[in-house]
């Protein structure tokens, strides 16, 4: 087993909640111009998503509304997220009729890696014909267009999803590591390939590198010297090798883990206004811990204010790249982190300790426009070695803990805005707005 020749797919669907909202109104999603997009914001929304037929005339995916051409008509949907993800599960369903549950890896929820290594006898059939059945049968049961990509580990599927499927007439690739070599060293621009994003480019133009078979045959010292420890996978990639299995994958346990919760705000806040904010983040991510019979041991904050003028253009003449230079220019930002006495899953002490780390490292005199909050060294409630806290009464926290599971209770059965806190009435609170949300989008409930 550990030499065989691997055979996995990697199956991506096409322009996802586009597609979807195109099945749900009768029309088909290859033809049809449709944008996902939130109408009740303002023109500067991002769209989720745009339809196949939308991107051949130019509109790029995950633009704002306002940069969409006025002469081109097209229908706006709204998002539906809770839709988005019962449609992803009814195709994993599709796959658990081909694939065990073990040799699925769930990438997204619109793409997934599928090894089928062990299926072909069973299904008396290549890997290609195989992964063509899969995909058709994707299309029969939801009317979602897919597309494929076939390689001898996840990196070649990959690939062959993102360069050779999404170029082909029949949305299929193929590729093993001498057809990557000989089809693909070449190819630009280098951002095309995984894991190689606008920043690595950049580093790599610099050293004179701008194709995957420059790289695979530079001198690996001054790789080494501007990526560290990336620099193994940057090198293995340029030659098509993915040692990664999908059993590696799922058998990986970090060593600890943290929640999280981010909001962009509608409007510039106030130093007080924001605090109001991360209060209720606070409390959401409490309950959340105790959902999951949970508790952390530290909180971070980081909160960003609107950038004056003159710190745009200070980060504009700064030598930072990529991202950060971006957000610099848009954003400046403040954070910290603090610890608890010992682990808790107490809403009272994560708010309290979020307020005092809030009211130490917010600037008060400043707007604020984004606010994200993290517990940090999550863990099992009953793991072993956990730190007590002698200062605090047990029974207290228990009684608070079952109180914060009857919320959670209600909260399944009626929905989440079933029970409320008094500040989460309050004018500027999003707690109510954003417990319809997923994921910061419209669930569509």
């Amino acid at each position: 087993m550990g030499t065989e020749k691997r055979q996995y797919l990697c199956i991506d669907l096409k322009s996802f909640y586009a597609s979807v909202e195109c099945v749900e109104r009768g029309l088909d999603p290859m033809t049809t111009r449709l944008v996902v997009a939130d109408p009740t914001r303002t023109e500067k929304t991002i769209c989720l998503a745009v339809s196949p037929a939308l991107k051949a005339m130019g509109v790029r995916n995950r633009c704002r509304v306002f940069e969409i051409p006025k002469s081109i008509d097209y229908v706006m949907a709204p998002p539906r997220m809770a839709l988005y993800i019962q449609r992803s599960a009814d195709i994993y369903e599709v796959y658990l009729r081909y694939v065990a549950p073990e040799d699925i890896h769930v990438y997204s929820i619109d793409e997934a890696f599928l090894d089928i290594t062990n299926y072909l006898a069973l299904n008396a059939c290549t890997a290609r014909e195989l992964g063509e059945r899969i995909r058709a049968d994707v299309v029969a049961t939801t009317g979602i267009p897919a597309t494929c990509g076939l390689g001898t580990n996840l990196y070649l599927a990959k690939v062959a999803l993102d360069i050779t499927a999404k170029h082909s007439p029949g949305f299929f690739g193929e590729l093993d590591e001498q057809t990557y070599r000989a089809t693909l060293w070449a190819h630009q621009p280098i951002t095309d390939f995984w894991r190689v994003g606008s920043g690595t480019a950049r580093r790599l133009e610099q050293m004179g590198i701008h194709t995957m078979g420059q790289l695979a045959m530079s001198p690996t010292e001054p790789i080494y010297q501007a990526f560290g420890i990336d620099a193994e996978i940057l090198i293995d990639h340029a030659w098509g090798i993915e040692p990664v299995r999908i059993e590696h994958i799922k058998g990986y346990r970090p060593q600890s883990h943290s929640i999280s919760a981010g909001q962009v705000l509608g409007c510039d806040y106030s130093f007080e206004s924001g605090l109001l904010i991360a209060k209720e983040m606070a409390d959401q991510l409490a309950l959340e811990l105790v959902d999951s019979f949970q508790v952390a041991c530290a909180v971070s904050l980081s909160v960003g204010y609107r950038a004056t003028p003159d710190e745009r253009l200070a980060a504009s003449q700064s030598e930072a790249s990529g991202y950060r230079r971006l957000m610099r220019m848009r954003e400046t930002f403040d954070g910290g982190t603090r610890s608890f006495a010992s682990h808790t899953s107490s809403s009272e002490v994560i708010r309290q300790e979020v307020e005092a780390l809030y009211r130490e490292v917010v600037d008060p005199r400043r707007p604020i426009h984004r606010i994200s909050l993290a517990l940090g060294d999550v863990a099992k409630s009953d793991r072993e070695g956990l730190q007590m806290d002698l200062f605090s009464d047990p029974a207290q926290l228990e009684r608070e803990r079952k109180r914060l599971q009857a919320v959670n209770a209600v909260r399944r059965k009626f929905g989440k805005n079933a029970m409320l806190r008094a500040m989460d009435l309050l004018p500027d609170a999003t707690a109510r707005e954003r417990n319809q949300q997923i994921g910061g989008h419209r669930s569509g409930d």
